[in-house]
């Protein structure tokens, strides 16, 4: 077909032109359809002020539904402060966040936030865990869906407890209307990318994510209080090249709860040059990292475990002023299938390695004592670690912990263990939280070892700063324990190790352990 100059510059020639490029951009009717396609989804364009006063989480909303309706896309967030109450994330969004932008959780006197959403029947697990809808920004049974940028989101008026302001409410699972308590809420969701932001004074979590596949964290920082990144029920996960600070709770938490009214496992996660701390809130960002009261900040797997979690690998992380690595199965599920390498831990509040099985049964019934099995855990550099333990490795009477080797590793303890603590007998992890520090100070300033099979200890050395009265070794109802290259330092007087109850001994390359072994069998 032939077009003449007029023709072509004609009013009626562009106007056919434009439509034809908007159909082929997915794009229908509308002046904000039209701006979409030409200036691209920019949250300015359908209301947004960015001035920290306005509320802008409306005109966002309007923003990410105009793109999710054309089939998908980016949604910019420019440099400015956007004060915000719920978010609502669809599929086939990435809410991109440019240098400069900061999402600002409303104060709770806005009312701003979505309510909680109905949870039928019993919850088992904790009140931030089984609702999401009262979330700065949240998105359920959703595919595609990313949040990017160098962007920051700030948590501003979310508190870290939005069901436990009182006992009533918690005991009346109340659901208080507009406050929020979660920075990113993600339930059910397929093919989720969260890269490059920064969360501070993140809620009760920073990132939870349930019951959800195909995840990928990388290159995020988050300085909160309370847990940094939880997640939950979820599959094929991979977090990497993660700064979380978390002095109040846990820094990077991997549960398996009933908040999807089925037990699904977490399994099949990859976590990788992730760096953990304890440090006061704020003080991470700020880079001037003072000490906070309670130190918590560090990767665990549990508490809440009535899924189980399988096939987990953590990889080349850093801790420090933080508690230890946690492995806990106390919620009747199986835990299986985990390799632990390449850690390096510096001032170690407690227990720098605690794997343990409980009975705590916090699940739908029928619940029975679950299975913990097949870890492998090496190459682990801790410093300056505290007194009341080392290396925990406790099963339950009749349901011991199986198939476990600790290789290559090295830990130096500020020490001050007394006699009397070395005549300790702790308590046995039944009911009750699985904590180390509910548990107490061990009798062995090393390594404590009951109710186990299977045990292989490979080059391991402990020591301490300050004199320490407690031999290095304790291990209690244990059948198949294989100690090779073995050291310890020891104090003036006390016996390297005891033994009770242990069965099929070897002993190798551990000159430490000759003649100083108590053994009753």
């Amino acid at each position: 077909m032939r077009v003449s100059i007029s023709t072509f510059l004609s009013g009626r020639f562009l106007t056919t032109i434009l439509a034809a490029l908007l159909a082929c951009a997915g794009v229908h009717g509308g002046k904000a359809s039209a701006q979409a396609v030409t200036q691209g989804y920019n949250v300015r364009r359908f209301g947004a002020t960015g001035n920290g006063k306005h509320l802008d989480s409306p005109a966002i909303n309007r923003a990410i539904a105009a793109c999710n309706a054309h089939g998908g896309g980016t949604v910019e967030i420019p440099a400015g402060i956007y004060l915000c109450g719920s978010i609502h994330l669809k599929s086939n969004i990435n809410l991109h966040l440019q240098p400069g932008a900061e999402i600002l959780g409303a104060p709770i006197a806005l009312g701003a936030y979505d309510h909680a959403e109905p949870f039928a029947g019993r919850a088992y697990q904790d009140g931030g865990h089984t609702y999401f809808h009262n979330s700065l920004i949240w998105g359920e049974n959703l595919k595609n869906v990313a949040i990017t940028g160098m962007g920051e989101i700030n948590g501003g008026g979310l508190t870290t407890d939005a069901f436990g302001w009182a006992k009533s409410h918690r005991a009346a699972g109340a659901k208080l209307p507009g406050v929020g308590d979660k920075a990113i809420a993600l339930k059910l969701c397929t093919n989720v990318l969260i890269r490059n932001i920064t969360i501070v004074h993140g809620g009760h979590f920073g990132i939870l994510v349930t019951g959800c596949n195909l995840l990928t964290l990388n290159n995020i920082t988050i300085d909160t209080d309370r847990d940094g990144v939880d997640i939950d029920s979820c599959r094929n996960t991979v977090v990497s090249d993660c700064r979380i600070n978390s002095p109040h709770d846990d820094g990077l938490c991997l549960k398996a709860t009933d908040a999807l009214h089925r037990l699904w496992p977490t399994e099949n996660v990859t976590i990788t040059n992730c760096q953990l701390s304890g440090f006061k809130e704020g003080t991470l960002i700020n880079g001037k990292m003072l000490p906070s009261r309670r130190e918590n900040g560090r990767i665990k797997l549990g508490t809440e475990s009535d899924g189980g979690f399988k096939n987990i690998t953590i990889s080349n992380c850093t801790f420090r002023d933080c508690m230890g690595l946690a492995v806990e199965e106390v919620d009747g599920a199986v835990l299986e299938d985990i390799n632990i390498s390449n850690i390096t831990m510096r001032n170690v509040k407690d227990c720098p390695i605690y794997v343990t099985l409980g009975d705590r049964d916090r699940a739908p019934p029928p619940v029975t004592v679950g299975h913990l099995r097949h870890i492998l855990i090496s190459n682990i550099l801790a410093t300056n670690v505290g007194s009341m333990s080392g290396i925990q490795i406790t099963g339950l009477p009749h349901h011991d912990v199986r198939d476990i080797r600790l290789d290559n590793i090295r830990l130096i303890f500020v020490g001050g263990g007394t006699r009397k603590e070395a005549r300790r007998n702790p308590p046995e992890l039944n009911g009750g939280y699985p904590g180390p520090t509910h548990i107490g100070v061990m009798p062995s300033y090393g390594v404590f070892v009951r109710h186990a099979r299977h045990i292989e200890l490979s080059n391991i050395k402990v020591s301490f700063k300050k004199t320490d009265d407690r031999p290095a070794m304790v291990c209690k109802d244990v059948h198949g324990l294989q100690v090779n290259h073995f050291e310890a330092q020891l104090a003036k007087g006390i016996t390297a190790a005891h033994f009770s109850h242990v069965t099929h001994l070897y002993i190798r390359n551990s000159p430490v352990l000759k003649n100083q072994i108590s053994a009753a069998k």
